[in-house]
């Protein structure tokens, strides 16, 4: 996001004329204080006139857009078809097609519909729940549920749609009463492996009848939804019509965004202070919350138990029982998971393999000295190799003497190449990018000077960035690891690199593949006497990136050279899984020379060694049972059926737990330097201790290591040329 604000002076020109033209559209408001339908009117005609004029690519708004906006919105309304009737959606049908003129023209009939609509059905709703959990379940019937909402139809009457509450509910309950089950016989489990004597000191946990506990579970689910109608009756009607606002505005890519008042304040101090939490980016996917980033340095991502693209399903304050997050606000969900620090929070998660976890963590604020790039070393048959990690591309922007990114990176090349390192591994696996300026002044770390990345404005103007750098830090052997969650800035860096052939990209099949830049445009400015309060702001996509070969990096990422195996390598992961990411293509190439290196031979080792590695054939087969698994939302009611169903799935999981277990059998080390620093910061040195056991157990450092090993003949040579330069060598 710090790239929006680097390029918000580029484009100010074409911002301005986008405020002059608005300005003069809108200057005819009267000062006088408006209804909401009226402010509702004019977010409309605002936010579709600041896209057309101000996004890189906009859509047409037609027939096609209404429809996706049409299907975007009815999904965002009721995302497990709990709410809405058949009957209701024939009567919103005739809309489907309807909406490109209604926003057009700012005509609210589509929403007021559907806003009536939903409340009504909501206030039903509330009976439903409450009458079906006042009795217990019956989990000897033979029945399924199936959670394929997507594909699922509408009920066709009130009765269907009880049936519908009732058996996901049914769910819900057996779900909890197999996990309350599990935590009685695990701490049966634990007394008995005491001895007698630490028996007679603790008390024998209390083992309650499945009566109990299913009444319990019962009262948890009931409690979770009198919470969640309580948020629902709480909003307002313009946060549902933000809703429909961004049913519209997502259309034309899905980084564009509109943020209501409240959601720009939030989003204003989430950019200036630090985090407080379990550190980690949220987003909404169907009913529940996916986690969307692992913020460096936060607890989340120090557990390394949470990962990117889990669900959270369920939210438990420290021994509390957990509430069901199904369907509830995001914003709503966030306020349960943050805290003060030192408080416990339990999410209770479906992982992407299907399994569901009890994931405690403890608050604390995130510590941004572990977002820095940090270097180890590490010896293999005679060499010394350095390792470097960069969670993100930091940059301080109102103090440009501040430590940045490329800077510390520059100090942490210099150091290891004092030390004497035959070779440098890059790692930016889970780096969602971050300053443009940072990754340019990186890639002149290893490259000559010369163009890094080519940037295309919504006016179509392109401009080409360049290292101005004259002195390269490290000419020898390169490998930069990436994974699916390496983006932006990351892919950058990547291409650059690969498009020189000036080393190695190694990691998933492609990286995640965001190649575009976003302005947030406060729209309060366009808008003279304003009187009828906070119109909030647009986050809108003004900027496409492409490489110095002419590709874009946008949809497609960055192919790594060397592919190995990881859990998602069979999932459509990334921006290519978005229905409306902006397209792929290319322009001309930007005048550049790379370099002569022949990495064939390096790849066919490399690929050899990881076609007989055992540990990569198991990420592999999990990888395939995970794609398998997707698809799969059948569940059954039968409490033996579904228990069984749990064992199976929890015996095929607990053999890829596995793959954890590895240890590569190298040592990693700090610099002599840090050494000192370790002496005098125990807890700092503790911290760097973490990171580098987390290195000898990771395959991938393993095999990028062995890389570099294989890389030294070559490489050699094509250092020996550069060194032998007056000037390194510069583009045309």
């Amino acid at each position: 996001m710090k790239a929006i604000l680097e390029f918000m002076k580029r484009n100010y020109k074409i911002l301005m004329f986008v405020a002059v033209l608005a300005v003069a559209l809108l200057s005819f408001i009267p000062g006088k204080k408006e209804s909401d339908p009226d402010k509702d009117k004019l977010l409309l005609e605002l936010i579709t006139f600041v896209i057309e004029k101000g996004h890189y690519d906009p859509a047409a708004i037609n027939d096609d857009f209404s429809k996706g906006v049409y299907k975007d919105y009815i999904e965002g309304l009721d995302p497990s078809k709990r709410f809405f009737l058949q009957s209701d959606i024939d009567e919103f049908a005739k809309y489907e097609t309807q909406i490109d003129d209604m926003i057009n023209t700012q005509d609210l009939a589509f929403f007021d519909l559907t806003y009536t609509k939903l409340i009504q059905r909501l206030k039903e709703s509330e009976d439903i729940y409450k009458d079906i959990l006042d009795k217990p379940f019956d989990y000897s019937i033979d029945e399924t549920f199936d959670a394929d909402y997507e594909h699922k139809p509408y009920a066709k009457s009130k009765d269907e749609l009880k049936l519908r509450w009732e058996k996901q509910l049914k769910l819900s309950v057996l779900s909890s009463i197999t996990d309350k089950q599990k935590v009685q016989e695990k701490n049966l489990e634990t007394y008995n492996k005491k001895s007698a004597e630490e028996k007679e000191k603790a008390d024998k946990p209390e083992m309650k009848s499945f009566e109990e506990l299913e009444k319990e579970a019962r009262e948890s689910s009931r409690k979770s939804l009198d919470q969640y109608f309580e948020f629902i009756d709480d909003l307002t009607r313009d946060e549902w019509f933000s809703i429909y606002l961004n049913s519209i505005v997502e259309r034309f890519d899905p980084h564009t965004f509109y943020f209501a008042p409240d959601d720009k304040e939030k989003f204003d101090t989430s950019m200036r202070g630090s985090i407080e939490g379990i550190g980690a980016r949220l987003q909404k996917k169907s009913d529940y919350v996916e986690i969307s980033e692992l913020i460096p340095g936060g607890p989340a991502w120090r557990g390394k138990e949470l990962e990117q693209g889990d669900l959270i399903m369920k939210v438990a304050q420290g021994e509390e029982e957990p509430v069901d997050i199904a369907g509830m606000r995001l914003d709503d969900v966030v306020k349960k998971i943050k805290g003060p620090k030192g408080t416990e929070v339990r999410l209770t998660v479906k992982k992407v393999d299907g399994s569901i976890e009890v994931i405690p963590i403890v608050r604390e604020v995130v510590e941004i000295e572990e977002t820095y790039a940090k270097s180890s070393v590490v010896e293999k048959d005679g060499k010394k190799y350095g390792i470097i990690n960069l969670p993100k591309f930091y940059i301080d922007f109102e103090n440009k003497d501040n430590r940045d990114a490329a800077k510390d990176v520059k100090q942490e090349v210099i150091r290891l190449r004092e030390y004497g390192v035959d070779g440098i591994v890059i790692d930016l696996r889970n780096n969602g990018g971050g300053s443009l300026r940072t990754v340019v002044d990186m890639t002149g770390l290893f490259v000559p000077e010369g163009p890094v990345v080519q940037v295309k404005s919504s006016n179509k103007n392109k401009e080409v960035l360049e290292d101005k750098g004259t002195k390269v830090e490290w000419d020898g052997p390169l490998v930069v690891l990436v994974n699916n969650f390496s983006a932006s800035a990351s892919e950058i860096f990547a291409a650059a690199i690969q498009d020189y052939n000036r080393g190695l990209i190694l990691g998933s099949r492609h990286t995640y593949g965001k190649g575009t830049v976003q302005n947030v445009i406060d729209l309060n400015q366009f808008v003279r006497g304003n009187s009828m309060g906070d119109l909030g702001a647009l986050k809108t996509t003004t900027q496409k990136f492409y490489r110095i070969n002419g590709g874009s990096t946008q949809r497609e990422g960055v192919y790594s050279d060397i592919v190995m195996p990881d859990r998602y390598a069979y999932l459509q992961m990334g921006e290519r899984d978005s229905e409306t990411a902006m397209p792929w293509d290319k322009i001309d190439a930007a005048s550049f020379k790379p370099f002569k290196s022949n990495y064939d031979l390096v790849i066919a080792k490399s690929n050899d060694r990881i076609s007989k590695n055992d540990q990569f054939k198991l990420i592999d087969e999990n990888a395939k049972w995970i794609d398998a698994k997707k698809d799969d939302n059948q569940f059954d009611l039968n409490i033996d059926k579904f228990k069984a169903e749990l064992k199976k799935t929890e015996d095929i999981t607990k053999k890829f737990k596995a793959i954890s277990d590895y240890k590569n059998g190298l040592e990693f080390k700090p610099l002599p330097y840090e050494q000192a620093i370790f002496d005098k910061d125990p807890a700092f040195a503790e911290k760097k201790q973490i990171w580098y056991e987390s290195l000898a157990k990771d395959v991938y450092v393993e095999e990028a290591i062995n890389v570099l090993g294989d890389m030294q003949d070559k490489s050699a040579k094509t250092a020996v040329t550069l060194n032998k330069k007056e000037k390194p060598i510069k583009t045309r």
